[in-house]
Formats: structure tokens, C-alpha cells, sequence
């Protein structure tokens, strides 16, 4: 008779220590897992303990709470040259090596706005990510990512973007209105329709989808954007081909959809105009 047939196994032991360590996380921190002693099968426990270490490691290191410029972070290079001293024709080149020399150490710098060039990109580094304060933490393979739009938008893109994506293209598709993040809360314009809750607005464009059994954009386009300081509208046209029953017809016009930015700088959809349909 084998003595030892209740002993557990080493796999046995790293679930027993892993669900150890759930309950740990659960305690201390709030975490939310399934019930413990349920095993994942696409992870194995020693994978499953090296991700419970890895949390508990993130969660000290947040909890202290140090920060770190991002110069400092990164070695304190001197081989970058000021963004003046740099030619036209290598400033490529130059961001492609600052670019490579920041990811090697964990950190990247995206980009939304297709407006903003090279250029502004490694003078931007180098003269304000730089000094920006991080939390300094070190875990194996952690990223820290950074947005340029986040610390200069830019309203044209980014106005342009919602107008079209975000609003026209949510009222002229099939599926029902939902979606509002971008939209004022309360005194809301569509249409002829004016004093609109959020609520009110999407009752009136889901009223229009229901009338057709479908709705397939042909075109959305943009023609102008207009930022002034408290107020920003953009202009377009669109193309719709709208089926009921065995019918069809072309839904087409120009559209507007007007911001107004509130207080904390944010741009919020207050009026749309939608020539050519009947709200």
C-alpha cells in the first residue's frame, strides 16, 4: 500500500497557495474572482501564480504611491538633441530613435489626431513628457502609455471624429439609439424638436429607425469644423438607402451637430440638424 497516496502533489500545493492568495487579494484589496478551488483549464497553476504575484506586487508598489519623472525613469538620456537643433530632414529619423529608446524602457507615446506631426512629437517628449511625474513602479514587461491628445487635444479632430462616428452615424444606422456620452445632459436640440432630455431625443430617432426594416449609410462626410471658444459645429452631408417592405428610397442632406463646452473644458453635443428626414 502506497503511504503517501494523500500527499499532494506539486501542482496540488501551487492551487492551494494560489487560492491562499485569492483570498489574500479578496481581503485586503476587494478583488473578485470565482469561486475558489474552481480551476481555469487555458491556465496552469504555475501561470496562475506568477499573474496572483504579479497583482500583489502592482497593488504594493500603487499603495506607495512614489512618483518618478519620466526623464529619470528612463536613464536620464543625453544623446537627444533640442527639437531646434534638429533638421527637417532627420526629425524621422530622430523621433524613430527616441521613439525605440522609449519603448525599450516600458514607456510609449500615442497619437489620435492624424494633425500632429513628427516633429511635435519628439519636441513634445523632450521638453514636457520629460518632466512629467509618473508613479514609479517596476513590473516584468509593464508598459506605462502615454496620449499626446490627453495633454493637448485637439478639438477639430476630435469634434469632427464624434460629429460623424458618434452622432450622425449613430441616428442614421439600423441599430436603436443608446450610446449618449457625448451628448449634454438635459436642453438638447434635434430637429425642430428643442428642451429634449437625453431620453426624449433617443425616443424620437429610435421612432425614425423603427419606421424602415433597414437602414444602410451610404455615405457620411464631413465639410467643415468651426472652434471658437465656447461653441464648435461641424457641417457635412449624407447618404442613406432606406428599405420598408419591398420599397426603397434615398435619404440624403446636409447635417450640422453643434458643441458646447462646459466647464471643466469638455465638448458636449447640445443641437443636431439632420436635413432631408422627418424627426
Amino acid at each position: 500500500m502506497n503511504e503517501n497516496s494523500n500527499t499532494p502533489t506539486g501542482d496540488e500545493n501551487m492551487e492551494m497557495e494560489n487560492d491562499f492568495l485569492k483570498m489574500k487579494l479578496m481581503l485586503e484589496q476587494g478583488a473578485q474572482f470565482g469561486s475558489i478551488g474552481e480551476r481555469d483549464e487555458d491556465f496552469t497553476p504555475e501561470i496562475e501564480n506568477q499573474f496572483l504575484r504579479n497583482i500583489m506586487e502592482f497593488e504594493k508598489q500603487y499603495a506607495a504611491h512614489k512618483l518618478i519623472k519620466v526623464f529619470d525613469k528612463i536613464g536620464k538620456p543625453t544623446q537627444f538633441k533640442p527639437v531646434n537643433e534638429v533638421h527637417d530632414v532627420d526629425i524621422d529619423n530622430a523621433w524613430h530613435e527616441l521613439d525605440k529608446y522609449l519603448n525599450s524602457h516600458g514607456i510609449d507615446l500615442g497619437v489620435c489626431s492624424p494633425n500632429i506631426s513628427k516633429k511635435e512629437l519628439y519636441r513634445f517628449t523632450l521638453e514636457e513628457l520629460f518632466e512629467y511625474e509618473m508613479d514609479d513602479m517596476e513590473m516584468p514587461g509593464m508598459v506605462c502609455c502615454f496620449i499626446y491628445d490627453e495633454f493637448h487635444p485637439d478639438p477639430v479632430y476630435e469634434n469632427t471624429r464624434i460629429a460623424t462616428t458618434e452622432c450622425i452615424n449613430y441616428i442614421l444606422q439600423k441599430a436603436p439609439m443608446e450610446w449618449m456620452h457625448n451628448f449634454r445632459k438635459e436642453n438638447l436640440q434635434l430637429n425642430q424638436h428643442s428642451s429634449l432630455s437625453e431620453e426624449e431625443l433617443k425616443i424620437i430617432v429610435n421612432m425614425f429607425k423603427q419606421a424602415y426594416d433597414e437602414l444602410e449609410i451610404k455615405a457620411i462626410t464631413e465639410t467643415e469644423c468651426v472652434v471658437a471658444e465656447k461653441e464648435s459645429w461641424v457641417s457635412g452631408t449624407y447618404e442613406v438607402l432606406a428599405l420598408f417592405g419591398g420599397d426603397s428610397c434615398t435619404l440624403s442632406g446636409n447635417w450640422k451637430v453643434i458643441f458646447e463646452k462646459d466647464d471643466l473644458g469638455y465638448w458636449n453635443i447640445i443641437n443636431v440638424q439632420l436635413e432631408g428626414i422627418r424627426l
